[in-house]
């Protein structure tokens, strides 16, 4: 049996496995005994929501806790021992008993006393509703350098994944063919639990975001500003990718399964186990989706061919997508002792696809019809990426001084297979594009107290990644067997190593707290290119660069909750690797993406000026931005006539349009990105996002093209342009009663133009509703992605002898309904004066160091 039959077994087995180990670990928890109770008042009547906790007097470990249902009942299942049983509720007093659970059964009715200053006597139901309701997480939270969201309560996302979360997330858009950006900026850097991650593969794009379901998802760090504690790649900032990872003791987890149209289905499962200074955690599943992707480009070449007439190429393009996904994650914690604690774990994630498409062109001069022809496509993909990840963690003391070693190894691979027919003297392309990356990352942080409120933190990390390229055109014509296509067959590698050293200090005097710091790094690029076309090669080429990244933070608290910041931090945006690969891609002979290997890196310098304000019901956080970024990246579409290998035009009549990456002028963003979430009532919420921004691009450049007469000339690309534009997103919550409630989220991007293109506006709306079932260990959900298919792109491109404009549609309107079961939700309450989990770090985030 060959290596590729071994992974294509163990990924096909993924579920089994996960449902095997639940199973195991449910069998486990069954050692236990079941024991139930009940919690009433001096008058005998129940009391809902108090919490009930056991602590083994013998063994800590085997200590548990859980809540009454609404009928003052609970259940759980514990360990046989002597245990002190802890009662604690809104308005009675603290009680504490001792009993000896021998074996299952009914433990009776335990008796609180109310409080001395109550005058309820027991009657306070709605009081505890209301506390419930508030002792729930805020989806959106403030902090020195980064915002806190958490999508639990995002009904509109539930059965869905990673890319549904987005879409609602502050500060960040989505756009239809899954590019995420921030305030206007797609250069953005996504992190799984603070490490880059072969999760998301190579430039996987909406695929790598469908992959990640979103009941994995515990929360996500909107990092707009990044210190220099973090790497300083990404102009827009920072996406922290939090998964989930229970702290709370004995067995626990959740499984969801979800149907939708387009036909997609789902079913994952999160379990955890903790006992003694051990706790694993296994999280895996899979699914099946189906998408379909349209698409028109009207093309308007002025004088281009004919002379003083005009050619109209209207191109239509259907791709339909059958896509499966599996991964699993695996990993254990060792709390070697108090202070020390080791960690390991390991991912795989599979993608398979088959596309299918159909794309129209045709030619249209003045006087009579020109030509026609029809395109199709069958493709296929499989991706498989493999990362494991080693850790130590150790608190030389109780007061902060810290030590983080972490190293992370991934792999991952995509193989892409596409059979081409065109109409056109019978044209049919082969194409086989494979792509492998392969990564290092290891980092060292370390964080010294000083004094009452000062903290220094250092680290060290460095990263080595080899991206290898495989490309193989094949065509053949009527009049030309199959052979190679030489200019677009090729093979290349792209290595990349960075060495990064940061310092950085934190304090705080009354009122005033400031962090400033320096990160350094240095980067090696290699770039080794060989194409089958002699004319195309270039030499092995080398790039080094050497970059101070500062930041500085200040900000005033005026009390608690309430506080002004202000920041600078200077960032990198590194091209990505297959923009530097000549002709990486051709899937299109007249739409053909062109790489740039002199592409170099773009630089920004960023403010914000913003105020903070949280209370009981609402929090307000305006921000005010200035970004400045030189060397920007620009797309620069141009037209060609279509030549062979010697450079002889093959027909008059056919165009090739290219587009290439190249570095050019400045980008000036500035505006007010407001966020805030309100609690109007006890059954309406609201949760709110507007970015209004003004732009003022500049940059122009000479390119090659063509004349009337089809002699090749240079043309000018102007990319000057400003303006004004606005990004809004609202959704509104709705609580019926405890069991159900619904959701309404509306977008709105407005357009943005230069004298280059005209981006039009887009808005969509989506509905969810979500009931909770099975006394709270379930959730039935339904929702509505984009209820009026209004979620589509359209732009206008303007060229020295062509006008383009383009409509794209990635995903029609869609519906699903899921169903979550929780495992033992009686556990839910977090043991007090648990000794903190010394593998967090200061916000209490798992195996997440910034590095």
């Amino acid at each position: 049996m060959n290596q590729t039959e071994i992974v294509n077994i163990f990924t096909k087995k993924t579920l089994a496995l996960t449902f095997v180990l639940s199973a195991a670990a449910m069998a486990f928890a069954q050692e236990k005994a079941g024991v139930t109770g009940m919690i009433v008042n001096k008058n005998n009547q129940p009391v809902p929501y108090a919490s009930v906790t056991f602590s083994n007097k013998a063994n800590k470990t085997l200590s548990d806790a859980v809540l009454t249902d609404e009928k003052g009942q609970y259940k759980l299942e514990l360990a046989p021992g002597n245990y002190d049983i802890t009662v604690e509720a809104i308005d009675y007093k603290k009680s504490v008993v001792n009993k000896s659970i021998a074996g299952p059964g009914n433990i009776g009715a335990l008796s609180i006393q109310p409080e001395a200053t109550t005058t309820l006597d027991g009657k306070t139901q709605e009081i505890q509703g209301v506390v419930i309701t508030a002792a729930a997480t805020k989806p959106y939270k403030v902090e020195l350098d980064k915002r806190t969201y958490d999508p639990s309560q995002d009904i509109v996302s539930k059965g869905g994944n990673l890319q549904d979360v987005l879409s609602n997330v502050p500060s960040v858009s989505v756009d239809t063919d899954g590019t995420v950006s921030m305030r206007g900026s797609s250069n953005v850097k996504f992190l799984i639990n603070g490490k880059p991650s072969a999760l998301l593969g190579i430039d996987d794009g909406a695929n790598a975001l469908q992959s990640i379901p979103a009941d994995q998802i515990e929360k996500i760090e909107v990092i707009t500003n990044p210190s220099s504690k973090f790497e300083a790649s990404g102009t827009a900032g920072i996406l922290n990718i939090i998964l989930k990872k229970s702290k709370k003791t004995g067995f626990n987890g959740s499984v969801i399964g979800a149907l939708g149209y387009l036909p997609q289905t789902s079913l994952n499962a999160n379990l955890n186990w903790r006992k003694g200074n051990f706790t694993w955690f296994l999280n895996g599943g899979g699914g099946y989706r189906e998408s379909k992707n349209t698409s028109r480009n009207d093309d308007y070449f002025n004088n281009a061919v004919l002379k003083d007439d005009l050619v109209q190429r209207n191109t239509d393009s259907e791709t339909k997508s059958k896509n499966n996904n599996y991964n699993a994650s695996a990993g254990i914690v060792y709390d070697i002792s108090e202070k020390t604690s080791v960690n390991a774990s390991g991912t795989v994630r599979t993608f398979d696809s088959e596309n299918f498409g159909n794309i129209d062109y045709r030619y249209t001069p003045l006087t009579d019809p020109f030509y026609t022809s029809n395109r199709s496509t069958f493709g296929t993909n499989n991706n498989l990426a493999f990362q494991g990840d080693f850790g130590l963690d150790h608190k030389f003391d109780d007061k902060g001084q810290n030590l983080s070693l972490s190293l992370s190894l991934q792999r991952s691979r995509s193989y892409n297979d596409t059979n081409i027919d065109d109409t056109i003297d019978n044209l049919k392309n082969i194409i086989n594009q494979n792509t492998t990356n392969k990564s290092v990352i290891g980092k060292a942080d370390y964080e010294l107290p000083i004094g009452e409120s000062s903290k220094l933190e250092a680290g060290y990390r460095i990263d080595i990644n080899t991206n290898d390229y495989s490309n193989d055109v094949r065509e053949s014509t009527t009049t030309k067997p199959l052979d190679f296509l030489k200019p677009y067959t090729y093979d290349a590698t792209y290595k990349e190593t960075f060495n990064a050293f940061y310092l950085q200090f934190k304090s705080k005097i009354g009122k005033l707290g400031y962090q400033v710091g320096v990160r350094d790094e240095l980067s090696n690029v290699d770039i080794n290119y060989i194409s089958l076309d002699p004319k195309k090669n270039v030499p092995a080429t080398t790039k080094n660069y050497n970059n101070l990244f500062p930041s500085v933070y200040l900000s005033y608290e005026f009390a608690k909750d309430n506080q002004l910041l202000l920041n600078y931090t200077r960032r990198i945006d590194r091209p990505r690797s297959f923009f530097m690969i000549p002709n990486p891609s051709y899937n299109d002979n007249q739409n053909i993406f062109d790489g740039n290997i002199d592409l170099n890196p773009s630089y920004v310098d960023s403010f914000e000026f913003g105020y903070s304000i949280s209370k009981k019901k609402f929090t307000i956080n305006p921000t005010l931005y200035y970004r400045h970024q030189t060397d920007d990246t620009k797309m620069l579409v141009y037209n060609i006539l279509a030549t062979d290998e010697n450079g002889a035009v093959i027909d008059p009549k056919r165009i090739e349009s290219h587009t290439k990456p190249i570095n050019l002028g400045t980008d000036d963003r500035f505006g007010l990105d407001l966020n805030f979430n309100w609690d109007a009532t006890s059954w309406l919420k609201f949760l709110g996002n507007v970015d209004m921004f003004g732009y003022n691009t500049k940059g122009s450049t000479l390119y090659d093209t063509f004349d009337k007469d089809g002699n090749p000339v240079q043309a000018v690309a102007n990319f000057n342009g400003k303006g004004f534009s606005t990004r809004a997103r609202l959704s509104s919550t709705i609580k019926v009663d405890k069991t159900f409630s619904f959701q309404l989220q509306g977008f709105y991007r407005g357009g943005q133009k230069t004298a280059y293109q005209d981006r039009k506006d887009m808005y969509a709306i989506s509905f969810g509703a979500s009931k909770t079932i099975w006394k709270g260990d379930g959730t039935l959900a339904f929702n509505v992605q984009d209820i009026f298919n209004t979620r589509a792109m359209r732009s206008t491109t303007y060229t020295a002898n062509s006008i383009r404009d383009s409509y794209m549609q990635w995903q029609p309107r869609q519906f699903s309904v899921s169903l979550t079961y929780r495992f033992k939700q009686g556990e839910k309450v977090e043991q007090p004066k648990r000794k903190k989990d010394i593998n967090s770090n200061a916000t209490g985030d798992d195996q997440q160091g910034p590095m």
